[in-house]
C-alpha cells in the first residue's frame, strides 16, 4: 500500500498511540496495581502539568468538558433570570448548561471571517437584554472555535463594561495562544475537554478548569466532588459527581509529552492546507496575535450545492471529513424555545444559519504527511474548479 492509497484518518489516535504504547502500560498497570480509581496521585500530577503548561495558577480535572462549562458557572451561581450570552454557532454543550441551571442562553452572532463571537452583535445583544429587562446579563462564554482564540481582550472589555463572568470554552483549543500567551487565564475560567479526538485527548470521557483565582479553585475542587467541604461526609453546597478518572489522568499525562510536537505539527499541516487551498474555498482567518490549536481544519464553501459536490469528491477517494455544525443552536429543537423566551425581538443570526450551510471540516491531526494533505487538497480543488 502506497501513501495514494493508504487510507486518511479524519483523527488518528492509533499513530499516536504507538508512540507512547510502553509508557501507557506502565501508567496503566500502575493505577490498576495502586488501586486509587478515583483522585489517585496521577490526578494531581495531571493537574500541575496543565497548570504549568497554560501558564496560569490552578487546573483542575474534571469529568467531561461539559461537566467543566457546569461547575464553573455552579460556582458563580449563575441560573433562573440569568443571561448567558454564547455564540449561536458552537457544540450544543456550550448552550445546554446554562439551561440546565436554569439560567437562559442568549445566542450571539459569529464573525463570517474568524467563525468566533461576533462583538458588536454580542454588545447589541446585551444592549437588548438590559433594555427588555426580563433577565439579568450575567456571563459570557466565549468559544475558541476550531482552536482558534476569540479576541479575549476585546471580550473582557465588554464582560468588565457590563459586570459579566467570562468563560472560556476552550474544549476545540487547548494550546492555543493569543498575543504569546497560551489560553487558560484570559478569561476568569477556562474549560478543557479531553474527548478523545480534541487536541489533548483521552480514552473516554474527561476535562478541566483553568483559573488564576484561588477560590474559583477551591470552589471547582468542592463542587466536583458532591459538594463536600474538609471531609468525605461534610457536604457544604450543592455539587456533582465530575471528577476526572485516574486512569484517563494517567493516559494524559503520557499524551503530555508528546503535545508540544504534536502542536508544531498541527501548525505544519495547517501550513501546508493553507498553501493548496487558498484563493480556491474560504478559509478560517486568523490574525497576527493569535496561534490557532488547529483542532480542526474547517474550509467554507460558497453553498449547500458547492458542499455536497466536495463531499462527493472526497467520499469517492474515500477520504473522510466532517461537519461542524450542520444547524445552528438557536434552530435546535432543544433552544428553540429558550432563543424566543431571551429576546422577544432578537435580530437574525445571518451568519451563524449560512455557516452551517457552508463549513466541512478536512482531515486534521499530527501525523499527516504533506503527501496525504495533498491529497485532500486536489480533491477539493477539482470539485470546486
Amino acid at each position: 500500500m502506497t501513501e495514494q492509497t493508504r487510507p486518511i484518518a479524519l483523527f488518528d489516535m492509533q499513530a499516536q498511540q504507538a508512540l507512547i504504547r510502553p509508557e501507557l502500560d506502565r501508567r496503566i498497570a500502575s493505577v490498576l496495581s495502586s488501586g486509587r480509581f478515583i483522585n489517585g496521585p496521577e490526578v494531581v500530577e495531571l493537574e500541575k502539568r496543565l497548570a504549568d503548561f497554560a501558564g496560569c495558577a490552578h487546573a483542575v480535572g474534571v469529568s467531561s468538558g461539559t461537566d467543566a462549562l457546569q461547575i464553573a458557572m455552579m460556582a458563580e451561581g449563575i441560573g433562573r433570570g440569568d443571561a448567558v450570552f454564547l455564540p449561536a454557532f458552537t457544540y450544543t454543550a456550550t448552550a445546554e448548561v446554562p439551561l440546565v441551571l436554569g439560567a437562559t442562553p442568549v445566542f450571539v452572532d459569529v464573525d463570517p471571517e474568524t467563525f468566533n463571537i461576533d462583538l458588536a452583535d454580542l454588545e447589541r445583544r446585551i444592549e437588548l437584554v438590559v433594555k427588555e429587562g426580563k433577565l439579568k446579563p450575567r456571563a459570557l462564554v466565549g468559544v475558541d472555535l476550531f482552536g482558534l482564540p476569540a479576541d479575549w481582550p476585546a471580550l473582557r472589555a465588554i464582560a468588565q463594561k457590563h459586570g459579566l463572568f467570562t468563560l472560556d470554552d476552550a474544549a476545540q483549543a487547548f494550546g492555543a495562544a493569543l498575543h504569546g500567551q497560551r489560553l487558560g487565564r484570559h478569561a476568569d475560567a477556562t474549560a478543557l475537554s479531553f474527548y478523545p479526538t480534541k487536541t489533548l485527548g483521552c480514552y473516554g470521557d474527561g476535562g478541566a478548569l483553568l483559573t488564576d483565582s484561588a477560590e474559583r479553585a477551591e470552589l471547582y475542587r468542592s463542587l466536583r466532588t458532591h459538594g463536600e467541604g474538609g471531609g468525605r461526609y461534610e457536604v457544604l453546597r450543592t455539587g456533582m459527581n465530575g471528577r476526572l478518572d485516574t486512569l484517563q489522568a494517567a493516559i494524559l499525562l503520557c499524551k503530555m509529552d508528546l503535545f508540544e510536537q504534536e502542536l508544531k505539527d498541527r501548525a505544519k499541516v495547517a501550513s501546508w492546507y493553507g498553501a493548496r487551498l487558498t484563493g480556491k474555498v474560504g478559509l478560517q482567518r486568523l490574525s497576527n496575535e493569535a496561534e490557532s490549536a488547529w483542532g480542526l481544519y474547517t474550509i467554507r464553501l460558497s453553498g449547500p450545492e458547492q458542499r455536497a459536490k466536495v463531499q462527493e469528491a472526497l467520499k469517492a477517494q474515500g477520504i473522510p471529513f466532517g461537519v461542524y455544525y450542520p444547524k445552528p443552536l438557536h434552530h435546535q429543537p432543544a433552544y428553540q424555545g429558550a432563543h424566543a423566551a431571551g429576546l422577544a425581538a432578537a435580530p437574525a443570526l445571518a451568519v451563524a444559519e449560512s455557516l452551517c450551510h457552508q463549513v466541512m471540516s478536512l482531515p486534521m491531526h499530527p501525523y499527516l504527511t504533506e503527501g496525504e494533505v495533498e491529497r485532500v487538497c486536489n480533491a477539493v480543488v477539482a470539485a470546486v474548479s
